[in-house]
């Protein structure tokens, strides 16, 4: 509800000439408009919208392809809507085959998104750190489906990135095979999904194109910081956990003092504020708007 706030259009062509410069573009995974807010609030040129986060919100349930693309596209919507920074949304495997994905570009980009990634898991895919290798689908299936995205896209600086999760069950040398074929057929950026033991240090180079690299906590890069990665020749990082597993912990430990003592008082200096929690949510912003438009309500 802010006016004056960047189009979807340049939120897009902002995201292109970061990923086009040469610093790292940094953006946290967040599930909820909220998150986005605080991201962009912390000083972020980009938040992730990270699937697994809002199959734990939406439904409370873990990463297993539970999502519906008109869920994701809808929280996708709102996210974009509340904050003034690109957002980076995860779309799966595009949920379904190549015209499937034909669709799933165009309700992500009429929901004001900068940018998508696409897996070349099979369907029903699962989060890429679960135990186990995940099934991928045929590099050519897969190589149809992105050229689809990327004829199905109305705005160019929209963004298309090609993910593999082959690593965890077909090794380093299919996965920068397939990784190099995404690049062939004009993907934005690459994404391999590395596994618990997988080297970041193995993919910058070795792709054809910008590398994405996933920095959940769980992961096997998790110890690296921002400036290693930079360093490493990767253009974005994303952090899909840090959010959500920062909220369980706060959540889980201020409800267990509340249980044990009947009281929030002991956790209270680690909680915002009311004034806070409004500047979060841009109160004021609304009340100028109200002080500015708001006319003749109430009794004639």
């Amino acid at each position: 509800m802010d006016l004056g706030k960047p189009t979807a259009a340049a939120k897009r062509l902002a995201l292109r000439r970061a990923l086009a410069g040469r610093g790292l573009v940094v953006a946290p995974g967040i599930y909820d408009a909220f998150g986005a807010r605080l991201v962009e609030q912390a000083g972020f040129g980009a938040v992730a919208l990270t699937g697994n986060g809002v199959a734990a919100s939406l439904i409370g349930r873990p990463d297993v392809g539970l999502v519906t693309m008109t869920e994701m596209v809808e929280a996708a919507h709102r996210v974009a809507s509340s904050v003034s920074i690109p957002v980076i949304a995860d779309a799966n495997t595009g949920y379904g085959n190549a015209l499937n994905v034909v669709r799933t570009v165009q309700e992500f980009e009429a929901a004001g998104v900068a940018a998508i990634h696409l897996e070349d898991q099979v369907s029903p895919k699962k989060c890429g750190h679960l135990p186990g290798a995940r099934p991928v689908i045929p590099l050519a299936e897969m190589l149809g489906k992105l050229e689809a995205a990327l004829a199905a896209r109305a705005d160019p600086n929209f963004l298309i990135i090609g993910r593999t999760d082959a690593w965890a069950g077909h090794g380093l040398d299919e996965a920068l095979r397939r990784a190099r074929a995404f690049a062939a057929v004009g993907v934005d950026a690459v994404f391999v999904h590395l596994g618990h033991d997988g080297d970041p240090a193995a993919v910058p180079g070795a792709v054809g194109a910008p590398a994405v690299l996933n920095m959940d906590e769980s992961g096997g890069a998790a110890h690296l910081t921002t400036r290693e990665i930079a360093q490493l020749g990767y253009r974005i990082a994303l952090y899909p956990g840090t959010v959500r597993y920062s909220a369980a912990w706060a959540i889980s430990h201020v409800l267990g003092v509340l249980k044990e003592t009947g009281s929030t008082v002991p956790f209270r200096d680690q909680m915002v504020s009311f004034r806070e929690y409004n500047e979060i949510l841009g109160l004021e912003a609304i009340r100028d708007l109200e002080a500015r438009f708001l006319r003749g309500e109430g009794p004639p």
